[in-house]
């Protein structure tokens, strides 16, 4: 039997004894250093490395901010501004649950959060609406996906680690893939809601009270303008501006709107390093990365697929299936350092742009959020809605459809995530 062999029964066996993910990664590890007969130190260097890189300050720090905006009461006047905006029509307030969380995405770089933050508000709002419980949960789950994928996105940001790929560009490249996405979700809701005869009560759209409540949520929507414009403007780097996020929610917290206290504070900061604690993942799943090459897995992947084809679009989506399936039970952030080392040699081999690239794992990420039994925006919005995961996994199904058929535009025309980097940075040489 080969090593290769042994190591993939090894971590297969760990998995599915119930062993945290991080264990599993790390005594696969070991094993494999045993195997070629490479000091343990490696693990010790590579985890000391893993945690060095500046940029990788930003994930707390976005994570910290977008709580923050969420207690300070900058979240509720998003949904204001979203429902004043969409109106009394079938499905409108699912349809302000995704638009809110897509506004939401651009301060918090998470999905989970997202869910957390839009949902605690939405779902009881839907639920007097007359919504199917698990179908308002599902709206929640799928649309607080977004938070992965519009910029500043956490995923992204390791995405870009990994693989030396500039992090403003993966940025700018989320933008257009992320305000397509939404799109296709608002139309699933509506869909869905209209078939069932869900909302359209309460007053049409009128422009006074959006003008109010935009004039009224005018911090809230500054800080996405302040964070990514900072960017984009080159006034600051994306960790300096988690930085500025940070520190303008604080101040709009407890200064304008008043609604932050030391307590929510405290929560948020408690919040935070929780979510943030997943990062523990890196150290073992880096060390296993850099031993792929050891074992030229990247080179046996490649001759593997392009045996069966050469072709770059069914390459992506073998690779989107692949990634869908071990999505449903691998953290997303183990997923892409693990995975990037070996799929993105053999896709830019084939001409894929690595942004692109970037872009495409993060959406096969999203719809990974979305399926059992891992599903961490499932666990979020079944905490919220107080449902069974399963119950929310069934009605989640057209969401996933939506998400699967934007991996699939964006496969045929990758200059959709491109365009806006290449606009505003130059071609990538």
């Amino acid at each position: 039997m080969s090593a290769l062999m042994i190591l993939a029964i090894a971590f297969v066996v760990l998995t599915v004894m119930g062993v945290p993910l991080f264990v599993s990664v790390g005594l696969t590890t070991a094993l494999a250093l045993y195997l070629i007969d490479i000091p343990y130190t490696l693990m010790a260097q590579t985890g000391y490395g893993s945690l060095t890189p500046f940029p990788l300050l930003t994930i707390p720090l976005f994570v910290l901010a977008g709580r923050l905006m969420e207690v300070g009461g900058m979240a509720t006047r998003m949904i204001s501004i979203a429902t004043n905006l969409v109106g009394a029509y079938r499905g409108s307030m699912g349809l302000v649950t995704v638009f809110a969380c897509m506004l939401f995405a651009a301060l918090s770089g998470s999905g989970p959060a997202t869910t957390a933050a839009i949902g605690s508000v939405t779902v009881p709002a839907m639920k007097r609406e007359g919504y199917d419980v698990p179908f308002a949960a599902a709206i929640t789950a799928s649309a607080g996906a977004l938070g992965s994928l519009i910029p500043p996105s956490n995923l992204l940001i390791i995405y870009g680690l990994v693989s030396e790929t500039s992090i403003p560009r993966l940025f700018l490249a989320g933008l257009i893939p992320g305000v397509m996405v939404t799109i296709l979700l608002m139309i699933t809701t509506y869909i869905v809601a209209r078939r069932r005869g869900y909302g359209g009560d309460g007053e049409r759209f009128s422009w006074g009270p959006f003008l109010r409540a935009a004039w009224d949520g005018k911090w809230s929507i500054g800080a996405p303008v302040l964070i990514l414009g900072g960017i984009y403007g080159g006034a600051f780097t994306p960790t300096e501006a988690a930085g500025v996020a940070v520190f303008y929610s604080l101040f709009v917290g407890f200064f304008i709107y008043r609604e932050l206290t030391l307590k929510k504070l405290i929560e948020a900061l408690r919040f935070t390093s929780l979510l943030t604690g997943i990062l523990i993942l890196l150290t073992p799943t880096l060390a296993f990365g850099q031993l792929t090459a050891f074992y030229d897995v990247p080179t046996a992947v490649q001759d593997g697929i392009t045996s069966i084809t050469e072709n770059k679009f069914l390459v992506l989506l073998l690779i989107g299936v692949f990634y869908i399936f071990i999505g449903t039970f691998m953290e997303s952030l183990a997923q892409i350092v693990l995975f990037t080392a070996v799929f993105l040699p053999l896709v830019s081999s084939l001409g894929v742009d690595p942004v692109m690239f970037g872009i495409f794992t993060v959406i096969t990420c999203e719809i990974g959020f979305l399926t059992p039994p891992l599903g961490a925006n499932l666990t979020v919005a079944a905490r919220i809605s107080g449902i069974s995961i399963e119950r929310i996994s069934v009605a989640v199904l057209p969401f996933i459809l939506a998400y699967i058929i934007g991996m699939v535009i964006l496969i045929f025309f990758p200059d959709l995530t491109t365009f806006l980097p290449d606009w505003l940075y130059g071609e990538a040489k």
